[in-house]
């Protein structure tokens, strides 16, 4: 034990020690260096891959909701429709962005595959 803290940590090489062993504790230092120096400068990446079909799904849920109401508002004011279309088109809305969540929940990601 006492000859792998040697190698990270004294300047150094241990030429007991196999090449491989050297080289394995050198890229892990390297890839936490990199990863402090990236949190430092804020380049590390902002979300994973849940986050982000977290907020796809609540972005197609929000924008199926607010798109068939506002549409159907528009049409209601211009047609003199009140509240027939404004209703319709919200409930359609609210159910295409339901349908296109389950359409995603089903495609396969490459994960999956």
């Amino acid at each position: 034990m006492k000859e792998l803290s040697m190698v990270e940590e004294g300047p150094g090489q241990d030429d007991r020690l196999p090449a491989d062993t050297r080289l394995d504790h050198l890229e892990r230092r390297v890839a936490e260096a990199q990863r402090k120096e990236a949190v430092r400068t804020g380049t590390a990446p902002a979300s994973d891959a849940n986050e982000q079909m977290g907020q796809k799904v609540l972005s197609l849920l929000i924008g199926g909701l607010l798109g068939g109401t506002l549409i159907g508002w528009l049409l209601d004011k211009l047609l003199g429709t009140w509240p027939t279309l404004f209703i319709t088109l919200m409930v359609l809305g609210t159910a295409s962005g339901f349908w296109s969540i389950i359409k995603l929940s089903n495609t396969k990601t490459k994960r999956d595959l």
